[in-house]
């Protein structure tokens, strides 16, 4: 520890105090404003759509009983200047009257472009103990993700695989997303219309 943050800084004598302020922390520059903060960088135009703040709502099913669930959602897609989108999703469970049940599902990860033209790279964490892996393509206002591999904690429940898809439809960004329990079996799972905050 001592080697990464030395007493002093270099130049000055051991154990002395820095003759400035010293270094500051930087504050995070994301941005999902594109009109604010960093310009987006070129390699990110097949995806341009996705920058924003979003929020709304959506339904699912459990894919092992079918049990139908209404959630509500806020997710972002953030840049920096460099060549990835920075994701983050927390959703809620709704009771039938629509007040918020408890904090339900959360992931957070990257989006970057592949070495092919409008080729799509997603990794995603879940609070749930899942890592996933998509590879997909980007398409005009849509963009199509399928797990390329998945990983596990100890205690995670066994997922064999994911679809999403994702479209610009109006003033909405609409999506829809399949789970496998085991190999090849995909079930509707998830859908929602967000709109952008």
């Amino acid at each position: 520890m001592s080697e990464l943050f030395p007493p002093a800084v270099a130049g000055s004598p051991q154990g002395s105090e820095p003759a400035g302020p010293g270094p500051v922390v930087p504050e995070p520059g994301d941005t999902t404003d594109l009109r604010a903060g960093p310009e987006i960088n070129p390699a990110l135009l097949a995806v341009l759509g996705l920058v924003g703040r979003w929020s709304g709502f959506g339904s699912g099913a459990k894919p092992v009983t079918g049990e139908e669930f209404r959630y509500a959602q806020r997710l972002s897609f953030a840049h920096d200047g460099r060549p990835f989108l920075a994701y983050e999703s927390r959703a809620w469970l709704l009771n039938p009257d629509g007040s918020v049940l408890r904090p339900a599902f959360r992931e957070s990860g990257f989006l970057r472009m592949g070495a092919a033209q409008d080729e799509l790279e997603l990794v995603l964490a879940s609070v749930v103990g899942i890592i996933e892996v998509f590879t997909g393509v980007a398409g005009d206002s849509r963009w199509e993700l399928a797990t390329a591999g998945v990983g596990f904690t100890p205690s995670a429940k066994q997922v064999a695989g994911e679809r999403r898809l994702y479209a610009l439809s109006g003033e909405q960004l609409v999506y829809v997303q399949e789970l496998a329990l085991t190999q090849g079996d995909y079930r509707p799972h998830l859908n929602a219309a967000l709109t952008r905050d």
